[in-house]
C-alpha cells in the first residue's frame, strides 16, 4: 500500500491515509462532483483505507451531505463529503455503507500519483453542457457507473498495491 498526503489549500487541514488504488484514472462528471469539487466538470476519487486515516485539523472541517431531491425530497445520502471550513478545498468522501473505505480527492493529494494508463469518464449523462470531455483513444465512459470497481481497474492494469506484502512504495 502506498501513503498518502493530503490538505486544504489553506493549510488548516492535513490528512494522510494508505491506499491500495492510488492511480487517479476515473473522472466523474456528475453534478455533484461538478458542483462540489470540480475545476473541469469531473471531480477525481482515489481509493483509501479508511482504518488508516489520520487527520491533523480535524476542527477545520465541515461535512456535506447530499440531498437526494430527484428522487426523494427530503432524503440526504449517506455519503459525507468533507472539506475544509475555511477555504472550502474538497479532501474526501465517506460512506458508512462501505466502513472500510474512503475516498480522497486526487486535487487534494499533496504525494506524487501514478499517472493513469488511460482515464474511464463516468456519469457522463449528467455532464453539464459546456463540459468537454477529453478522451483520447481507447479511454472509455459510461452514463452511470463504470462495469469495473475501482480495485478492479487497478488490478486489470497491474497497479494494484494491496497484495505486494510490506508497506510498499511510498
Amino acid at each position: 500500500m502506498r501513503q498518502l498526503d493530503g490538505s486544504c489549500h489553506c493549510g488548516a487541514v492535513n490528512f494522510t491515509l494508505k491506499s491500495s488504488g492510488p492511480v487517479p484514472y476515473m473522472r466523474c462528471y456528475c453534478s455533484i462532483c461538478r458542483k462540489t469539487a470540480g475545476g473541469g466538470g469531473y471531480a477525481i476519487n482515489l481509493s483509501g483505507d479508511a482504518a488508516t486515516l489520520k487527520i491533523d485539523g480535524e476542527e477545520h472541517l465541515s461535512m456535506y451531505r447530499v440531498r437526494l431531491a430527484a428522487r426523494h425530497p427530503d432524503a440526504l445520502s449517506p455519503a459525507q463529503r468533507y472539506f475544509c471550513k475555511h477555504c472550502g478545498s474538497a479532501l474526501y468522501v465517506f460512506d458508512p455503507r462501505w466502513p472500510e473505505l474512503v475516498h480522497p480527492f486526487a486535487s487534494a493529494i499533496d504525494s506524487d500519483l501514478p499517472p493513469a494508463p488511460n482515464n474511464v469518464h463516468i456519469m457522463l449523462q449528467s455532464k453539464a453542457n459546456w463540459v468537454e470531455v477529453s478522451a483520447k483513444r481507447g479511454e472509455t465512459g459510461a452514463d452511470e457507473y463504470p462495469e469495473l470497481s475501482i480495485e478492479d481497474w487497478h488490478r486489470r492494469h497491474g497497479l494494484w498495491e494491496g497484495d505486494r506484502g510490506g508497506e510498499g512504495p511510498e
